[in-house]
């Protein structure tokens, strides 16, 4: 296959070959979940393939960058993202609000990346414990589709980094309110003073919002579909993901969940701002630097198309339609990215009337 060229090149492959793909892999794993013994776990497990779906199907979008591997990269991506999608269900639902056991759970992505760890027993300290092998069968999946990608030897310190700070993020976000920003808060103070000039001018919520990405674990899962990988394309596309792409990626995410998160009383990242900062000009300085660092990347026209795929994604959902100011802020954040932001956000506008002919209501 040859390199993506522009939006329409893109959209024809993720529609011709990830899609299906996708279909496929959930499917399995769906049937999976079903087997789930506890009640609660199989909820959780099923719930976040259904309504999560378009996270692994976003995320499978980066096996167009391996087409030699574009198989094994789908199935690794679509395996470690149910498992956190799972794991956020489950962290979200659980009458549990221990630190102990939101860390225990997430050792399962430590071991997914890592085909050389022992399992672990992940619900030692969770309330529901009998998924039927379910989430071991996922990490275990993951374990050998890196087994059969020739460079993730190089990639793997980044992933393993990015990997981490996804899960210390995930476990400090869900203990009890009450102690939610001043964990998260005290963790970026200790990050900051041993990597200062990686996240110089952020604030801790941003911070926190860029640890909650796995676009960076994606990308460089892509990269090593590549014999020729190396240490320094693998520090090229950590640099570009993290915090910035990253980051732009959760913060989006998080500013079309306010008002749901405000009524579920959890944390947001957006809501999280000092009450002086201008989000939508912090989401614009966000898009300018990740645009800028991903034009320096090779395959730069598809990273590129991330950058502008996320505001079309995000911005084209209807929570951003009830916003006060919504059709303000979408004109303020799509005003210089061109053309194919505007495509991408027409497109998702289009599959979100699709998806609201189709999709049942919620029990």
């Amino acid at each position: 296959m040859q390199p993506i060229r522009g939006a329409l090149h893109l959209m024809y492959h993720v529609y011709r070959h990830i899609l299906p793909e996708v279909e496929r892999e959930l499917g399995r794993w769906r049937q999976r979940a079903e087997a789930i013994p506890d009640i609660q776990l199989r909820q959780q497990a099923l719930n976040s393939m259904y309504y999560k779906k378009f996270h692994c199907q976003g995320g499978a979008v980066y096996a167009l960058l391996a087409p030699k591997f574009r198989k094994t990269v789908i199935r690794l991506i679509v395996a470690f993202q149910t498992i956190c999608d799972y794991l956020d269900n489950l962290c979200d639902r659980s009458s549990s609000l221990d630190e102990e056991d939101f860390r225990q759970l997430h050792r399962a992505l430590n071991d997914a990346i890592d085909p050389t760890r022992p399992l672990s027993r992940y619900y030692e300290y969770h309330p529901e414990q009998d998924d039927g092998g379910y989430l071991t069968a996922l990490v275990v999946a993951c374990q050998e589709e890196i087994g059969r990608l020739p460079g993730y030897r190089a990639v793997f310190p980044e992933v393993a980094r990015l990997v981490r700070l996804y899960a210390e993020m995930q476990t400090y976000k869900h203990i009890h309110p009450a102690e939610r920003v001043g964990k998260l808060q005290g963790w970026y103070e200790d990050y900051r003073s041993k990597h200062g000039r990686e996240v110089e001018g952020l604030h801790w919520n941003e911070f926190a919002a860029a640890c909650g990405s796995t676009l960076g674990v994606f990308a460089l899962f892509a990269a090593a579909g590549q014999p020729s990988c190396d240490e320094h394309l693998t520090q090229a596309i950590r640099e570009a993901y993290f915090p910035w792409m990253c980051g732009l990626h959760i913060l989006l995410d998080y500013y079309i969940d306010q008002k749901e998160d405000a009524i579920g009383g959890d944390l947001n990242f957006v809501t999280a701002y000092p009450g002086h900062v201008d989000v939508i000009d912090r989401l614009r300085q966000f898009t300018e630097r990740a645009a800028a660092l991903a034009a320096q990347l090779p395959q730069s026209c598809f990273h590129r198309l991330i950058v502008e795929g996320l505001l079309g994604l995000y911005l084209s959902n209807n929570k951003v339609k009830e916003m006060a100011h919504g059709k303000k802020d979408v004109g303020r954040l799509l005003k210089d990215r061109g053309w194919r932001a505007r495509f991408f956000y027409l497109n998702g506008r289009l599959l979100m009337g699709h998806r609201e002919q189709t999709q049942p209501g919620r029990s």
